[in-house]
């Protein structure tokens, strides 16, 4: 087992797995990588199993230095990356050698990205995760994001774990600017039928406000046509609420377990990637889908994440 050590940080940088989902009844939401599937494709890239812990850096990426010889893949928004002085490109394999610094900058496209380390990151599992849940300080490196000096441990490499190649042209149309597609929520019938609604007729922006727990959003008021705020209960990830000012807020991986408000919309899971990558003042529209369109869209999605591996 090798280390890596954190030489500067960047401006948030997590310890993040694919979550840890089931412990809504206690309060604690599934947490976990905000790109998941940049997580999941970075983690095959360097042959991990797919929800292995990584960094997950935002908007400025940080400083590593790695005690041995390793692997490594930065995947989601592209910080700008070097090692040992010299450029790298997000979305393949790097070999990095023992002392070697590896440096990711400023943003150029998105908001977080992901350093995945052949073996993956170790830390100790809090309810089945290694996910750091930064509102209640709950798993990753202590529950909190990292800072200069911290050392984290690096897993052995699988022997059987075979490495995929990932298409730079497909991750393109992944991540092109696009309408984010919704399904009607539990609530939509308070509102305006979704297809005649400014949430899918208009463009919203991404406040400044936003975090790992809900995406804020501004644009034209969402106005209840007919009944009260529902009565407190579960939430999912993606859910679009709408409080009394009529201004939505996209439930992101942090997300409260319950709330009150109703919720108009839900994001599908195929584009909740994207939400990941949104960044305040990024401007955004909906387009509504049917459930069964949804659900296609997510059965592509994993056979094209399946076809790696042939």
């Amino acid at each position: 087992m090798t280390t890596l050590r954190v030489v500067r940080p960047g401006f948030l940088t997590t310890v993040q797995d694919a979550g840890r989902p089931g412990h809504a009844h206690l309060g604690i939401s599934a947490s976990g990588a905000a790109d998941a599937l940049a997580l999941r494709l970075g983690n095959l890239a360097v042959g991990n199993d797919p929800g292995d812990a990584a960094l997950e850096m935002t908007l400025v990426g940080g400083l590593f230095v790695f005690e041995a010889e390793v692997s490594v893949a930065l995947t989601g928004a592209d910080f700008s990356a070097t090692l040992a002085g010299k450029p790298v490109s997000p979305w393949q394999v790097i070999r990095v050698a023992a002392g070697e610094f590896l440096e990711c900058t400023a943003v150029r496209t998105g908001v977080r990205g992901y350093l995945c380390v052949q073996g993956g990151i170790q830390v100790p599992k809090v309810l089945g995760s290694a996910s750091t849940h930064l509102l209640t300080a709950l798993g990753g490196h202590h529950g909190r994001a990292l800072v200069a000096g911290d050392v984290l441990a690096i897993g052995s490499a699988r022997e059987s774990a075979g490495a995929v190649r990932i298409d730079p042209h497909w991750i393109h149309e992944l991540y092109e600017p696009a309408p984010i597609r919704i399904t009607p929520g539990p609530q939509s019938d308070r509102f305006a039928p979704l297809a005649d609604s400014p949430l899918t007729n208009t463009t919203y922006t991404v406040l400044e406000q936003s975090n790992r727990m809900g995406i804020r959003l501004t644009g034209a008021a969402l106005q209840r046509i007919r009944g009260e705020d529902p009565l407190t209960e579960g939430v999912s990830l993606g859910a679009i609420q709408v409080p009394g000012d009529g201004q939505p807020i996209l439930l992101f991986v942090e997300h409260q377990t319950t709330g009150g408000y109703p919720k108009i919309a839900n994001v599908i899971s195929a584009d909740l990637h994207r939400v990941g990558q949104l960044r305040p003042r990024d401007t955004v529209r909906f387009e509504l889908v049917s459930f069964e369109r949804a659900h296609e869209l997510l059965l592509d999605r994993e056979a094209q994440i399946a076809g790696l591996r042939s």
